[in-house]
């Protein structure tokens, strides 16, 4: 994928090994929508998934629903390819809320859905949203400042090693000041139908970090799990809103422990679909 593709639209950036044998895993990013954070991650996941990280350009001022529509478009696009194989659904904060929007768009499409630290909590921290708005007034030239100041909020520094820190740091400054205004404004009106979010009867798992400065990630995933019908919650009693950079944390073992992987059974049965 080109850099100039990136910039264009919305796209999936893809490893350098294609697993099309495995479940895919579309991985949904927060507020910087890059997708490059799940890096550390993306060895232990791809075990067991063919992993797709969205990447959403830096200038892109889309609603919820085209940029939902994006997201399917390309799944489609890599379901072509290989039909048969089961998807999961994974959103991270931001990315949280826009695999909601995706998910009740085509409920039918994902097997799992994954929702860490979804930030649909962002209008019920009223200083948060005042504070939002605010940055509206501040100069472009402070953004970096800002940035900096923002970092404990968004992470439990100790936690994360002097490399990410700083590729989280070089990443929040990457956005452009009037593409965080436009998602900071997504976030503040951020509304999803409590009935169709219902009607998702997949197994979802909600895990919250329980040292979210942020947000109030624990207390929004027990609100959802009250109206998903299959879910279940998982707290990182340590973690910050940045969860997936501390280093003592693995997805794929998460996933694992909870069972919420693709038996061999399974997998060997979508094979015998596509034959």
């Amino acid at each position: 994928m080109t850099i100039r593709e990136v910039e264009l639209n919305p796209c999936f950036l893809t490893p350098k090994r294609v697993k099309p044998e495995y479940p895919l895993l579309v991985y949904l990013p927060g507020m910087d929508g890059t997708g490059q954070l799940l890096r550390s991650q993306t060895a232990g996941l791809e075990a067991g998934f063919d992993v797709r990280c969205l990447a959403i350009p830096r200038k892109d001022l889309n609603t919820w629903d085209v940029l939902a529509k994006s997201v399917l478009d390309l799944i489609d696009a890599e379901l072509e390819k290989s039909s048969q194989r089961p998807v999961y659904l994974c959103g991270e904060s931001f990315g949280g809320c826009l695999a909601m929007k995706v998910a009740i768009q085509a409920p039918y499409l994902f097997k799992r859905i994954i929702l860490i630290n979804p930030a649909s909590s962002f209008r019920l921290r009223p200083w948060l949203n005042w504070a939002s708005q605010l940055t509206y007034l501040v100069p472009s030239e402070l953004y970096d400042v800002g940035a900096l100041g923002l970092l404990p909020f968004l992470a439990s520094l100790p936690r994360i090693s002097r490399s990410d820190r700083h590729e989280l740091l070089k990443t929040m400054r990457t956005v452009p000041l009037e593409t965080v205004h436009w998602r900071l404004s997504l976030l503040r009106e951020f509304d999803i139908d409590n009935k169709q979010l219902g009607r998702l009867t997949q197994p979802v798992l909600l895990i919250a970090g329980g040292s979210d400065r942020l947000l109030p990630s624990v207390t929004e995933v027990k609100r959802i799990a009250n109206i998903l019908p299959n879910s279940k919650i998982v707290v990182l009693p340590n973690c910050g809103h940045a969860c997936l950079l501390e280093e003592n944390i693995n997805l794929y073992e998460i996933l694992k422990v909870n069972n919420f992987l693709e038996s061999n059974a399974d997998i060997g049965r979508g094979l015998q679909g596509r034959g």
